[in-house]
């Protein structure tokens, strides 16, 4: 998984080229770091911000515009859907903050937090990607 081809979008690129967010080195890292996660993730521009999706489902997208941190809004898509009984994953490293047992939120205000972190993101967003599809009723 290291080694495989990373692909970001232009779309996305040239999006952030306009927006000039405050944490934009922070943004490229965190890009890289979940298109690499998975080979069967893609970035879209959705939300003003860039957006990951497995199997053509909207699961992960990025809050850049945020005053003091980026943020990665996990989800299951933009229609609302029937809440699991538990949380969609164990996120044992206690990296999210839970919104609903299908949303949460991963915050970064610096580099060195995303450095710190990236095997538990890492992670996450390949426990996320199969607990959506799997929880994802139609």
């Amino acid at each position: 998984m290291a080694n495989q081809p990373i692909h970001l979008n232009t779309e996305v690129t040239a999006l952030l080229d306009t927006l000039n967010p405050p944490f934009r080195n922070e943004i490229e890292q965190l890009r890289h770091l979940i298109l690499s996660a998975d080979s069967g993730l893609t970035e879209n521009v959705k939300w003003n911000g860039p957006n990951y999706c497995f199997d053509n489902e909207d699961r992960i997208t990025m809050r850049v515009q945020a005053p003091k941190q980026v943020q990665l809004i996990f989800h299951r898509g933009a229609k609302v859907k029937e809440q699991p009984k538990d949380k969609l994953i164990k996120d044992e490293a206690g990296l999210l903050a839970w919104k609903e047992n299908d949303r949460a939120i991963a915050s970064f205000k610096n580099m060195a937090e995303i450095e710190n972190r990236k095997e538990d993101l890492m992670t996450n967003v390949r426990d996320w990607i199969r607990a959506a599809a799997s929880n994802n009723p139609g």
